[in-house]
């Protein structure tokens, strides 16, 4: 079964979710090489899963 890039990015963010730094670097080159849906849908996964980095 192939990965879509939004599963990729979740993934890779869950994966350097110890680091903010790289968080943020990794989040925002997510952002751009997503679809408009696929982003929203991101912004999404990221608040409900790592509030305590959002703040």
């Amino acid at each position: 079964m192939k990965t879509s890039m939004l599963e990729y990015y979740k993934l890779i963010l869950s994966k350097v979710s110890f680091h903010p730094k790289l968080f943020w670097k990794e989040y925002k080159k997510a952002l751009i090489h997503l679809s408009e849906r696929e982003s929203q849908e991101l912004k999404g996964w990221v608040r409900l899963n790592f509030s305590l980095v959002m703040s």
